[in-house]
Order: structure tokens, then C-alpha cells, then sequence
């Protein structure tokens, strides 16, 4: 049970399994001959030769001369820490190219449902950490709903959002709406109100990341979008609306 256990840790180390089972057999035999490392560790013999070899560039096996017979020995364990801080070494100087690799805004879409009021918050909060000083941010809302749910983290959210990004905002015609547009500086927000008579169940928010509609009467839920084609035509739609309004 141990053995197979520091094996499972040797292979999370980054060995194969093989390297994995000649490095324990060779650390508890001592220096030896490569048949006994094979029979200790049940690998061919043959194997056991290349593998050895694998080790040894590793700087975890070395070769050690008695006489004229040839032994292998494992290096002390703390060779292993050595390893794996050359790993990570490694992986952090690399790291800035998988960053640039790393595409976030391909063709591939992912879109995820939250259903109730907290899940909702939780989606909000996921939007606002994503935003960039660059970055839209565009509201189609009926808000009077979407403050009465929660009005202390609703203009909570206000400011937050109000601090890292302005805002461009359609809001359904209502007390809340002009009440709201008087104090678009307050909340760095450019609001525009649209025609008497258009009603909404939901808001939508638009970012170049995601597109999230929130719908405002039960069941309570939200669907984020993160798809380009999709933000893009939805942002393209909003322009549109916002052209024709004064």
C-alpha cells in the first residue's frame, strides 16, 4: 500500500510510471545491478536499462564503478524538491506565452443559467469583476423591479459599477427611470428613456465578455451568454435604439 502510494506521488512529480517504480526500487535497494532493480520493481529488465537512463538525466539515478561492475544508485530524495522547483521555474518563465496564447474571445460559446435571487446576485458580481477601463457596458432595463428586489445591494452594485466603468443605459419609461436620469453624473451613467408604452420583464446587460438577461418576475432567474456573435449583434441592436432617441 505505501509503495503504490509514493509511486501515485512520484508520477504527480512528473515521472511516468516506470521511472516512478526503478526510482523507489533503486532509493530501498541501495546501489545495485540493474537486475535486481528489475526484479524489485517487476519492470524488464530491458526497460529498466532505458529508464535508468531517463532517471539519470533527470539527476535522480547516478552510476557509481566497483571494481569492474557497474551499480546504479538513486540520488537522495531531495532531488525530487529540486525537480520540482526547475518545473515551476520553468512554467513560470512560460507563462506569459500561454497568456497570449489563452483565447478568450474565439468562436466558442459557454452560456450558464442561475436560478434565484441569490444565484442572480452571484452573476452580477461576475460581470462587474470582469470589467476592464476599456470596456462597454450597456443596459435595456426596467429598473423599478430590479431595485424593489434588493434596494440596499442594488445601488450597492450602482456605485460599484459606477467606479470602474460608465455606463450607457435604455431604461422603460417610469418614476424610477427620471428620477434615475437626474442623477446620471452621480452614478457616471448617460441614461436615455424609452418611448411610453414599451414594457419589459427582463434587463439586459451587455459587455464585451458577456451578455447577461435577468429576468425580473418569477421565476427569478438569469442566462449569461459569453458568445461574440451574439454580444455583438445585441450591441450593434442597442446602438441602433440609442441613435433614435434624444
Amino acid at each position: 500500500m505505501q509503495k503504490t502510494r509514493l509511486v501515485e506521488i512520484l508520477r504527480d512529480s512528473g515521472l511516468s510510471e516506470h521511472e516512478a517504480s526503478v526510482y523507489l526500487a533503486a532509493l530501498t535497494l541501495g546501489p545495485t545491478t540493474i537486475l535486481k532493480i528489475a526484479e524489485a520493481s517487476g519492470i524488464k529488465r530491458t526497460t529498466v536499462y532505458a529508464v535508468t537512463e531517463a532517471l539519470k538525466k533527470r539527476g535522480l539515478m547516478r552510476e557509481e564503478m566497483k571494481g569492474w561492475k557497474t551499480y546504479f544508485a538513486a540520488e537522495s530524495p531531495e532531488h525530487l524538491e529540486q525537480l520540482m522547483e526547475s518545473r515551476k521555474e520553468r512554467l513560470n518563465k512560460a507563462f506569459p506565452e500561454f497568456m497570449a496564447l489563452y483565447n478568450t474571445e474565439g468562436t466558442a460559446s459557454n452560456i450558464k443559467i442561475y436560478e434565484g435571487f441569490e444565484a442572480m446576485k452571484g452573476a452580477y458580481e461576475g460581470l462587474i469583476d470582469i470589467l476592464s477601463p476599456s470596456d462597454y457596458y450597456l443596459v435595456i432595463s426596467h429598473s423599478t423591479t430590479w431595485e424593489e428586489l434588493d434596494p440596499k445591494w442594488f445601488y450597492g452594485l450602482l456605485e460599484r459599477r459606477a467606479s470602474l466603468q460608465p455606463a450607457r443605459i435604455l431604461m422603460q419609461d417610469c418614476d424610477f427611470a427620471r428620477r434615475y436620469k437626474v442623477k446620471d453624473k452621480k452614478f457616471n451613467s448617460e441614461t436615455k428613456i424609452l418611448p411610453e408604452g414599451t414594457s419589459f420583464s427582463t434587463t439586459m446587460i451587455i459587455t464585451p465578455k458577456r451578455l447577461m438577461i435577468h429576468q425580473l418576475v418569477e421565476p427569478l432567474m438569469a442566462i449569461v451568454i459569453e458568445n461574440q456573435s451574439i454580444i455583438q449583434m445585441q450591441k450593434e441592436l442597442f446602438e441602433i435604439i440609442w441613435k433614435t432617441l434624444l
